[in-house]
């Protein structure tokens, strides 16, 4: 049988020059060649740093903002030219090094600084001294970053320590289990990644390395849709059947969303957490003073940051197209269009869980954007407390999830005690990725370790043994608030929300 597979075409340095204007523009990448004539006048980078590779090879500029498999995904097959002829690759190789000297020799740490050996690292603490020191400082400013006087993000965390626990003795603790099926998955255990935009910024494989070191570790991935890799790319990088949810902004322009959601769905994403804290970004002082790198696109949502008058804020820059009218109704347009189980991520109050129950959400995660949207707002461990205060009823109703701040064993044994399902971390994670998919990994390990730990020193040898008994939240108590309305104020005003 005749085989119908065309040859590939070769193309010469040369005539690939001759495509340098606006109207007529190919470009290099990875030895490709691409007709962006059209593409270029709508690339979310701008037209300007597609022009300036003209004629040439733009792999170099290509690899330090974009994913492999973008242009791909991005542009029709038709656009697709061919390859650099194989006797002209060496020249190309040499032109490229010259032009980007990054591409061949790494620049040393000018800080002296030597990271530690990656079994060196014992805590989750350790990861972010690590991340301090190697990561650029736009990186780990955009990371760590948090609302303005960091008031909501130090309570994160300072929250779980006035909680303390009443450990029981004498016990048979020789095994314990720690395994929970979040949204119908299993997990080897009760903590998933919460979602984070550009984990590039990290690592060169960001997202992909974390997707394999969670199939490794059998724990699940909430994809964000400001991620650095295509949807599609990060999904095959994992395990077969591994499971994924997906972190949904939705856009203005809702079609565009559809489209996301539509592919979701034929990818084998299992859940939609969509993000419902942050109908405009917070203000993030330490991402703002520092000027955004130029040109980072995000793969999925088409985000792009950028410097303005207000500073380089790489949080608000990327959150132009997010759609503040967002609205209880459209909770099931999403749903419908999806066809997965949807997921509040952002619910603050026990007034908005009662009517993510009534709008027909599959589950609700009380975070507060880890303190990055609204400053003063309070804790998450204190909303889950809020719960059991005002709305007991809806436990059983739908799953309960809780982030922010949680760095320890001990953190994730109160929130699964108070009755959440599982529990989130996300910037522990970008940190690990100082060490790319090994330090996933070692993390994950970490947690595991310290929550088995935790369980065997409290007389518990399976997670659905903890209840709220276990624990004295009496230093918390007196913020429980009941209700929607304020316990003494008795002043209205002229209209309600």
């Amino acid at each position: 049988m005749t085989s119908t597979t065309k040859a590939p075409t070769y193309l010469h340095l040369d005539d690939i020059r001759k495509h340098s204007v606006e109207d007529d523009c190919w470009i290099i990448v990875h030895s490709k060649v691409y007709d962006v004539s059209t593409f270029h006048k709508e690339h979310p980078g701008g037209s300007g740093i597609i022009m300036r590779y003209a004629g040439r090879d733009a792999t170099a500029s290509y690899d330090e903002i974009h994913a492999p498999g973008i242009l791909e995904d991005t542009l029709p097959p038709e656009r697709f030219q061919g390859f650099v002829h194989e006797a002209e690759l060496k020249s190309l190789i040499e032109d490229t090094s010259i032009e980007n000297p990054k591409a061949t020799k790494e620049i040393p740490s000018s800080t002296g600084y030597s990271k530690p050996d990656l079994h060196r690292l014992i805590s989750v603490r350790d990861f972010e001294d690590v991340a301090r020191n190697i990561f650029t400082a736009k990186a780990f400013a955009f990371y760590s970053s948090a609302a303005t006087d960091l008031v909501t993000h130090a309570m994160n965390s300072d929250f779980y320590r006035k909680i303390l626990i009443r450990p029981r003795i004498l016990r048979n603790v020789k095994t314990v289990n720690i395994r929970r099926t979040i949204m119908g998955c299993e997990s080897s255990t009760p903590f998933f990644v919460s979602p984070a935009a550009m984990a590039k910024l990290a690592h060169p494989e960001g997202e992909l390395a974390l997707a394999r070191g969670c199939g490794a570790e059998n724990i699940i991935q909430i994809i964000s849709s400001n991620a650095s890799y295509p949807l599609g790319s990060i999904v095959k990088s994992g395990l077969p059947n591994q499971p994924f949810f997906l972190q949904l902004y939705v856009n203005t322009d809702r079609s565009k969303s559809a489209q996301l959601l539509r592919k979701a769905k034929e990818l084998g994403i299992k859940a939609i957490f969509v993000t419902v804290d942050a109908p405009i970004p917070g203000k993030r002082e330490a991402d703002e003073r520092i000027a955004a790198e130029n040109d980072v696109v995000s793969a999925i949502s088409g985000a792009r940051a950028e410097n303005d008058k207000k500073g380089g804020g790489m949080g608000r820059l990327m959150a132009k197209y997010i759609d503040s009218t967002l609205c209880w109704d459209d909770i099931q347009w999403i749903k419908e269009t999806s066809g997965l189980p949807v997921v509040l991520k952002g619910v603050q109050s026990a007034m908005d869980a009662k009517m993510a129950v009534e709008y027909g959400a599959d589950g609700i995660l009380l975070s507060n954007h880890g303190g990055r949207s609204l400053d003063t707002a309070q804790p998450s461990i204190l909303t889950l407390l809020e719960l059991h205060q005002t709305v007991p009823e809806i436990f059983g109703k739908l799953e309960i999830y809780v982030d922010g701040g949680i760095t320890r064993g001990t953190d994730i044994v109160k929130a699964l005690a108070l009755g959440a399902t599982a529990v989130g971390v996300g910037r522990p994670y970008l940190y690990s990725l100082a060490y790319g998919t090994e330090g996933v990994e070692h993390l994950t390990s970490i947690l595991k370790d310290e929550l088995e730990t935790s369980l065997k020193l409290c007389g518990v040898t399976d997670i659905d043994q903890l209840h709220p008994g276990m624990l004295n939240t009496g230093n918390i108590d007196l913020m429980v608030l009941r209700g929607e309305h304020h316990p003494y104020i008795q002043w209205k005003p002229k209209s309600l929300l």
